[in-house]
């Protein structure tokens, strides 16, 4: 069993692997991780791990991955995709693990990936599966955060549906703005990558996956999980080549 710990700014992912099958998925906060990993050495046979951090490791870790074949993923760590950013030492754990969903599901193919969550990102592996780079962009709940602080008055706005894209008081207007602007930013950045590569294929991933895969217009495959299947295949990739 292979153990995927996704370590955020605020939550930790902790996904549990069989070869390539995703077989449990938790989430839970820092104060909640030590007695997670507890449950999750109790109740599998745990052979290596794979961390993937913003931050430094939490101080119990190593309690729990001492004797464990660990791997943190960093800029130089082998990955089964060629690597043609410009500055690959600047690259983003998330985006690496990204890139590598896509080259280890998808070979020999186009693909687009987005990740909508803080921020929404574009990656783009090609057909040679050589990793050209992409976009970075406020996610949804940036954007509300922004125009509640940078205004004196403007409210902070939950997500929520948009049930016509003429806001009929302030609340609406601004779900209006940031989620109709959202979701046509993400066509419109699709239809840019289609009309230059033949056979597309996006997948839409992230925390905001389930809420804009219904909006947005063009064909494409919601993954919720497809950054933690990029760790795993990471894994794989650098234990058994």
């Amino acid at each position: 069993m292979n153990l995927v710990i996704d370590q955020g700014n605020t939550f930790v992912k902790l996904a549990v692997f069989e070869n390539s099958r995703l077989v449990d998925l938790d989430s839970v906060s820092y104060c909640e991780a030590e007695e997670m990993l507890k449950k999750i050495f109790k109740k599998n046979e745990i052979k290596q791990v794979i961390w993937s951090s913003v931050g430094e490791a939490m101080p119990f870790f190593d309690t729990f991955l001492d004797n464990k074949v660990v791997l943190r993923l960093t800029s130089e760590t082998l990955v089964p995709f060629f690597n043609n950013y410009g500055s690959p030492r600047s690259l983003g754990v998330d985006r690496i693990a990204l890139a590598a969903a896509a080259a280890v599901n998808y070979p020999k193919k186009n693909v687009l990936v987005i990740d909508a969550g803080t921020c929404i990102t574009f990656e783009f592996k090609n057909a040679n599966d050589e990793y050209l780079g992409g976009a970075i962009a406020p996610g949804i709940q940036m954007r509300f955060k922004a125009l509640h602080d940078y205004t004196a008055k403007l409210p902070l706005v939950s997500l929520a549906s948009v049930e016509d894209f003429i806001g009929n008081n302030t609340e609406t207007s601004i779900l209006s703005g940031v989620v109709n602007n959202v979701v046509q930013e993400i066509d419109g950045v699709i239809n840019q990558y289609l009309a230059r590569f033949e056979d597309l294929t996006v997948i839409l991933t992230g925390g905001d996956t389930l809420f804009l895969a219904e909006r947005v217009k063009n064909t494409i495959f919601a993954n919720p999980n497809f950054l933690l299947e990029g760790l795993n295949a990471i894994l794989e990739h650098n234990t058994h080549g």
